[in-house]
């Protein structure tokens, strides 16, 4: 029987440090993967003068499965946004973003365990209509959302709340104000609903979710949305649990998937052996569960917990004096 193949992307600065953490976890745990290293950011750019080569989009589309570390887009006019890029190359609608706390961190709540799935493909950054004039005195954009980006990605957020046992999903909107665009996903996930009466179905307005999300976090499960409320909403829940340091990220279509640390390249950093890979490591383990590999989903998830109780050899973000290579250490030692 032939492994699986995983696209890695290690990314531009940490990214190959965290990635290179994660893969290490990953081989203790037994997961015998085939590993096919690719560009993209500023390492591509710098090697081929492409920020996202073909031989890249060649080798997710042949492997189907990526894990991504942080990718740098350059500032300036030219320059798409690549995750935007290869969101929309690969039609990944789904953005899964779970949160929780884990006993040992700085984070101010405990017991909060929210996932996130936002669409990723419509709405605010679908590129379109976006002009300005010639003055810089007017700018404009255009939201776009259909009700087949909206259906799908809020039937994915119900499948997978039934999957894994949970309670209640919240639509999050602004249909009050935006009518048309957020007033036609309201409309969806009011029909959807009624599909899944084992599950408790809940209507939010955004500004109303941000307020309740701060104070009263627990009362959330299962959160849908569109891209851009979506976007805003992942950051807020992250904060909740310390950090993006500490919030994994998932970009799943129909016939691809890509799984990625969400924070940022942290250049400052790069190469010095203290960034926390925590985030590329949840993000591997929602790999993982997308493969059917639960028990060394497990495994891990419980070996990361453990090794941040402790404390030990955790990275100064987390309270802790360990270097990446010695969190890694840890974390393989527990499994």
């Amino acid at each position: 029987m032939s492994k699986t193949r995983i696209t890695i992307i290690p990314g531009d600065g940490i990214g190959p440090d965290i990635v290179k953490s994660a893969i290490q976890i990953l081989d203790h745990a037994g997961c015998d993967f085939t590993y096919d290293y690719a560009l993209a950011g500023m390492s591509a750019l710098d090697a081929t003068g492409e920020l996202i080569p073909q031989q890249t989009l060649d080798l997710i589309e042949a492997n189907k499965v990526a894990l991504k570390g942080p990718l740098t887009t350059p500032v300036g006019k030219g320059f798409t946004s690549i995750n935007v890029s290869l969101r929309k190359h690969f039609e990944l609608y789904a953005n899964v973003r779970p949160v929780r706390t884990f006993a040992g961190t700085k984070a101010r709540y405990c017991d909060i365990d929210i996932l996130t799935i936002r669409e990723n493909t419509e709405g605010m950054y679908s590129g379109e209509g976006q002009i300005i004039n010639d003055e810089r005195t007017h700018a404009e954009a255009k939201s776009v959302i259909t009700r087949q980006g909206s259906e799908r990605v809020i039937r994915f957020a119900y499948e997978m709340a039934r999957r894994e046992g949970r309670k209640k999903v919240t639509t999050l909107h602004k249909a009050n104000i935006l009518k048309t665009t957020s007033g036609l996903f309201l409309e969806v996930a009011r029909e959807i609903a009624k599909e899944y009466n084992d599950i408790i179905s809940e209507e939010m307005i955004i500004d109303a979710a941000c307020m309740n999300l701060v104070m009263y976090p627990e009362r959330f499960d299962v959160i849908v949305t569109t891209n851009l409320f979506g976007d805003i909403i992942s950051d807020l829940c992250a904060g909740l649990v310390g950090g993006l340091g500490m919030a994994p990220g998932a970009n799943i279509g129909e016939h691809a998937a890509i799984f990625e640390a969400v924070h940022g390249s942290a250049p400052d950093i790069a190469g010095k052996n203290i960034a926390n890979p925590t985030s590329i490591i949840l993000a591997s383990i929602q790999m993982l569960q997308y493969l059917g590999m639960n028990d060394q989903a497990n495994h891990i998830l419980a070996a990361l917990k453990t090794t941040i109780l402790e404390g030990d050899r955790t990275t100064r973000d987390l309270g802790g004096n360990g270097s990446t290579d010695e969190f890694t250490q840890a974390i393989i030692e527990r499994l």
